[in-house]
């Protein structure tokens, strides 16, 4: 059984593109599409690897994240910013709110696959 990757992004074709590329790479996905549905969904389904758009209805990605670092049993558990912001500083402060990654959109399919396993412990890959 695949390990299972929770994608909080609210932009369907997004959404679809990384579903389809981590399915087809074995991954178990579990989608949520705004900030707040993100929390919930993720205390309820406890992922190894939680994917996070930043630009995100209700709740930004900011926030889901300093959020889901505050609940003790998803503590550990990685968060990829998953986005388009790429400006100096922006990785910084997605780190600075609980991020263990940050990877940029446009998304690139060959890569993404390798990019994502890096935020898995070895033994999860």
């Amino acid at each position: 059984m695949g390990k299972k990757i929770l994608i909080i992004e609210d932009n369907e074709q997004n959404l679809y593109l990384v579903t389809f590329i981590l399915e087809k790479n074995g991954y178990n996905v579990v989608q949520a599409r705004s900030g707040d549905e993100g929390l919930r969904v993720a205390v309820i389904c406890e992922p190894d690897l939680i994917l996070l758009d930043i630009q995100l209805p209700v709740m930004d990605g900011y926030t889901v994240a300093r959020e889901l670092r505050k609940l003790p049993a998803l503590a550990n558990i990685p968060i990829v910013a998953v986005t388009s912001f790429a400006m100096p500083g922006d990785r910084e402060q997605a780190l600075a709110a609980g991020c263990t990654g940050y990877i940029e959109k446009p998304i690139d399919p060959d890569t993404f696959i390798t990019q994502v396993n890096q935020h898995l412990p070895p033994h999860q890959v």
